[in-house]
């Protein structure tokens, strides 16, 4: 899949991540969405580097690699603010 393709499911992904973990965002819905999109792309160099070649194409692999990303990067975000008392 190409990066646009990614950055879709990484949209697709911070919606998710937002049902996941509910919450006040330090930067909005634009930075939840920004931070899904990067979180999928993060995963996606992960999944390369572990080998998860199966996480290439559409389908609920990458959907899951895109969400994980998308937790992780969020929970970041949200513990940096949390720690800066934003």
């Amino acid at each position: 899949m190409d990066l646009l393709g990614w950055i879709s499911i990484g949209l697709l992904a911070a919606v998710t991540g937002e049902l996941v973990l509910p919450g006040r965002n330090p930067g909005g819905v634009g930075t939840a969405l920004i931070t899904g999109a990067a979180g999928a792309l993060l995963a996606r160099l992960v999944a390369g580097l572990v080998g998860g070649e199966e996480a290439a194409g559409f389908d609920v692999v990458s959907i899951l690699w895109a969400t994980l990303g998308s937790l992780a990067l969020l929970a970041i975000l949200r513990l940096g603010a949390s720690v800066r008392g934003a």
